[in-house]
């Protein structure tokens, strides 16, 4: 049986792949990594901090993406009032491409709850539900407790005696 990581990766890959495939078919250049910026954007975020706020996402992946985006005509940074800020904001090609995938997320959001009901698992609540366990406790910790609740065996001693 495969492990946890092992299936989560896997699991985001064929997502991933679907998504960048339907992008295609739109005739988009687009990269399904993206989408938590975009949508945040659109949300009202300004800055990588309520970015990753407003995500799952860590600030270093969410400085990687924006620094992509930025680098494809997407966003644009501009300096705040706190010199240690920049503002984000779409540029006109990106509020046009926010446009035109605003209807294909209600298409997404409609075929994972088509998953959701054949495999019969609310999966975006169970995966929510053990993303707040994890931050409650996290993973490794659990690993220190588990590994606690394992008896170890003894070592057993050598025979010196040439039994």
């Amino acid at each position: 049986m495969p492990g946890l990581g092992e299936l989560l990766r896997y699991v985001s890959e064929l997502v991933d792949q679907g998504a960048e495939e339907h992008y295609r078919d739109l005739s988009l250049s687009y990269r399904a990594r993206y989408t938590p910026v975009l949508r945040a954007i659109a949300a009202g975020a300004e800055t990588v901090t309520d970015i990753t706020g407003a995500t799952h996402l860590t600030q270093g992946a969410v400085s990687q993406t924006v620094g992509l985006m930025v680098a494809d005509g997407i966003l644009v940074k501009r300096p705040m009032d706190d010199a240690r800020k920049s503002g984000i904001h779409l540029t006109p090609a990106g509020a046009a491409l926010l446009q035109r995938l605003q209807p294909h997320w209600e298409v997404t959001f409609t075929a994972i709850a088509m998953l959701e009901a054949e495999i019969g698992y609310p999966l975006r609540q169970v995966l929510g539900a053990a993303a707040e366990a994890l931050e409650r406790e996290d993973f490794d910790d659990r690993l220190r407790r588990a590994a606690e609740a394992i008896p170890v065996p003894a070592p057993m001693e050598e025979n010196t005696h040439g039994e």
